[in-house]
């Protein structure tokens, strides 16, 4: 199964944290609702089911960290992109740092976090940000159309496909390739691999049940 993230209405995907409410607040109060939003990040990063961001708008400093939490991001044409905390006196706190680089390159991401300028959705796409721009009307339904694709797939091949690219991107090349067999071999016993191979031999859609 695959879910589709975004923003009500074309405008804004998301645009961050609010600043007048934030104007004001103790430090301490400060910290507990970013504490809030750690675990929402952290949430949709241990996420087991893909996550497909349907950036709609605009993508601004937590909004941006947001889609880059997501395993990809398709774009609205007219969409833009920014992580402008470093303008306020702040640093990204929901992943920024991290997921852009891994991205975009350090280089690139370097610019974009120190400078805090937004770039535009063509460019996102450009620097592999993105993967895809598609008609501001579009951006959704394109969005949903690949979730159900995925969600036609093998459900245990999905997750560990998944957590094969997370977690192996942290590893050296040979250990993340033990960490490929290994969650290979876990759906070799499946029910569905089984039926998968079945399916096509018996020339028809496969009925995956995640066992």
């Amino acid at each position: 199964m695959g879910i589709g993230l975004t923003g009500a209405g074309e405008r804004i995907f998301c645009a961050g944290g609010d600043l007048k409410e934030r104007n004001g607040m103790t430090d301490a109060q400060w910290q507990a609702q970013h504490l809030i939003f750690e675990r929402g990040i952290r949430a949709l990063l241990a996420c087991p089911i893909p996550v497909i961001a349907a950036v709609n708008g605009a993508a601004y400093a937590g909004g941006c960290e947001i889609s880059l939490c997501c395993d990809f991001i398709y774009a609205s044409e007219t969409a833009r992109f920014a992580l402008t905390e470093v303008t306020l006196g702040i640093m990204p706190g929901a992943g920024g740092t991290q997921n852009l680089p891994r991205a975009a390159g350090a280089r690139r991401a370097k610019e974009i976090l120190l400078t805090g300028k937004p770039f535009t959705a063509r460019e996102a796409l450009e620097w592999g940000v993105v993967n895809r721009l598609c008609p501001p009307q579009e951006v959704v339904a394109q969005a949903l159309e690949t979730a159900r694709v995925i969600a036609g797939n093998a459900p245990l091949s999905t997750r560990q496909i998944k957590q094969s690219v997370n977690y192996g991107l942290n590893m050296d090349l040979a250990s993340a390739m033990m960490f490929e067999i290994e969650a290979y071999n876990r759906l070799v016993p499946s029910e569905d691999r089984r039926e998968g191979v079945l399916a096509f031999n018996e020339k028809r859609k496969p009925n995956f049940q995640g066992r």
